[in-house]
């Protein structure tokens, strides 16, 4: 039998840029249910990137920078005969979005010294270029799945 299919909230765009990619790590980047001091962080990081870049819109730079570190391909454990293979599977848009965020924000709090603004905007920019802590956790990942390409059969 088939699973229900979830009805998945829709988030309402960022008021700034009006932008559900923006209002969304907005939320990843909260901490404590602080959602303004979120917002204040994500103003600062695209003034820092307008500055930093001299571009007028450093929403473009975002988008690219998410494009460039949200991975085609990743491994999921699965149990077969008693032996475990990574199965190389394509990933779902909505979890390719999730782990790009999600690398971006690791990358930046693992950073030391400056606030979490600048950090940010650091690691948007280097991903934006395809450089960058998040880049290479991405080039990982695909290196992991294209090593395991010989166990893509028991992916069903």
């Amino acid at each position: 039998m088939r699973r229900k299919i979830k009805n998945r909230k829709t988030i309402n765009p960022d008021i700034v840029y009006n932008s559900a990619t923006v209002a969304k790590f907005t939320n990843y980047v909260m901490k404590d249910g602080k959602k303004s001091v979120a917002q204040k962080i994500i103003q600062d990081t695209f003034e820092n990137i307008k500055k930093k870049t001299k571009s007028e819109n450093p929403l473009e730079i975002f988008e690219l920078a998410i494009k460039n570190t949200s991975p085609l391909l990743e491994v999921r454990s699965r149990r077969v005969g008693g032996a475990n293979y990574q199965v190389p599977r394509e990933v779902r848009p909505e979890r390719k979005m999730a782990l790009s965020f999600r690398w971006i924000l690791d990358a930046t709090r693992s950073k030391k010294g400056a606030c979490m603004a600048v950090k940010l905007a650091d690691e948007i920019i280097s991903a934006s270029k395809n450089e960058g802590v998040a880049v290479k956790k991405r080039e990982n990942v695909h290196k992991m799945a294209e090593a395991n390409k010989a166990f893509a059969h028991f992916a069903w």
